[in-house]
C-alpha cells in the first residue's frame, strides 16, 4: 500500500526552494544585474517617451552594447528578425506601489500588476521594439517608449508564433480600449499666444509637445495625477509635457490652451547644478522672450 505524502503549503515551497538555492550559491539577499548596454533617443522625459511604443511613429533610436564582453559575437543571427524584445530597467523609480494610477481612462487605481505600470517592486521593463538594422556593437531600433540613458539587460527575438497571442482577453484594457473606439469628446483650440510659442519652439529648438498635449486633453482634461493635470485657479488648468507645461480652461467640450510655459522658473534653470535640466537653454530663451509675469495669471 502506497503511503500517500502531505502535500506542503506554497510558503513552505518558497522556503525551501529559496534555501536550496543559497546552498548551491545561486541566491543572496539580493540579486545583481549588470546591464549589457544603454539606450540612446532623443526622448529626455517620460511625456515624450509615451506610453507604449507607436509603430506608424517615424522616429530612431539605438541601443549601444557595452565594449569588450563580445555582444558583437552574442548578435550574430539577429538581423533577420523584424522585432526584438528589450528587458530594461527604469531607472528613474525609487519606489514602487500596490495600487497605481494609470496615465489612461479614468482616475481609478488598480493592481500594479495588471498594468505595465514602471512603479514595480522589481523596476523592471518589457518592450517590444522594431529592430531596423544591426551595426557592430549598436541595435539600431524603431519607435520606443523608453527614456534616453536606460540601462537594458537583455534582448531577445519576437517570434510572432510564439510571443502573439491576439485572441487574448486583457481584462480593464479591453473595456478601455472600447471606450477609446469613440472620437474624441473634446475639442482642443490655441489663442494666438499659444499658437505663436509653439511655432517660435518648433522653429527655433525643434521641440514640439504641442501634438500629444492635444490627444490628452482631446480625451480627458480633467486633474488626474498620472497625466500630470491639476488645477491652477478657479478657472485655469496645467498640463505637465516634460519639460513644459500647457494652460488651458475648459468650457463645455471646448479645452482652450491659452498659454505654454517651462517647467523650471528662470532663477531655477540659472543655478548651478540644473546644466542637466532637459531643454534648459531653450526654457532659458523661451522665458526671456514670453517672462512669467507678462503671461496669464495661471502660468505665473
Amino acid at each position: 500500500m502506497v503511503q500517500s505524502r502531505g502535500v506542503r503549503r506554497p510558503a513552505e515551497y518558497l522556503v525551501a526552494d529559496t534555501r536550496a538555492l543559497r546552498i548551491c550559491g545561486a541566491l543572496e539577499p539580493s540579486l545583481t544585474l549588470h546591464p549589457i548596454g544603454f539606450l540612446r533617443t532623443t526622448q529626455q522625459v517620460k511625456f515624450q517617451a509615451g506610453h507604449q511604443p507607436v509603430a506608424a511613429a517615424a522616429e530612431r533610436n539605438e541601443l549601444e552594447l557595452l565594449p569588450g564582453h563580445h555582444y558583437e559575437q552574442a548578435l550574430q543571427d539577429l538581423a533577420g528578425f523584424e522585432r526584438v524584445w528589450l528587458l530594461s530597467w527604469f531607472h528613474r523609480n525609487t519606489n514602487w506601489r500596490p495600487l497605481v494610477l494609470p496615465p489612461r481612462g479614468p482616475s481609478r487605481r488598480r493592481g500594479v500588476f495588471a498594468t505595465r505600470s514602471p512603479h514595480r517592486p522589481n523596476a523592471l521593463g518589457l518592450t517590444a521594439v522594431p529592430l531596423l538594422g544591426v551595426e557592430g556593437h549598436r541595435l539600431i531600433l524603431g519607435p520606443c517608449d523608453l527614456v534616453d540613458g536606460t540601462p537594458i539587460f537583455d534582448v531577445k527575438p519576437y517570434i510572432p508564433a510564439f510571443d502573439a497571442f491576439p485572441g487574448s482577453r486583457a481584462g480593464w484594457i479591453d473595456e478601455l480600449d472600447a471606450e477609446l473606439q469613440t472620437p474624441p469628446r473634446f475639442t482642443v483650440v490655441h489663442e494666438e499666444i499659444a499658437l505663436g510659442q509653439a511655432q517660435w519652439l518648433r522653429e527655433t529648438w525643434h521641440i514640439d509637445f504641442t501634438p500629444r498635449m492635444n490627444e490628452l486633453l482631446a480625451r480627458d482634461p480633467a486633474p488626474h495625477r498620472t497625466r500630470r493635470i491639476r488645477r491652477v485657479n478657479a478657472i485655469e488648468f496645467e498640463i505637465a509635457c516634460g519639460a513644459w507645461r500647457g494652460i488651458f480652461t475648459v468650457s463645455g467640450e471646448t479645452v482652450t490652451v491659452r498659454a505654454l510655459d517651462s517647467a523650471f522658473p528662470m532663477r531655477f534653470l540659472q543655478r548651478e547644478g540644473y546644466e542637466a535640466v532637459p531643454d534648459r537653454e531653450a526654457q532659458l530663451d523661451f522665458l526671456a522672450r514670453w517672462p512669467r509675469p507678462n503671461m496669464t495669471k495661471g502660468a505665473q
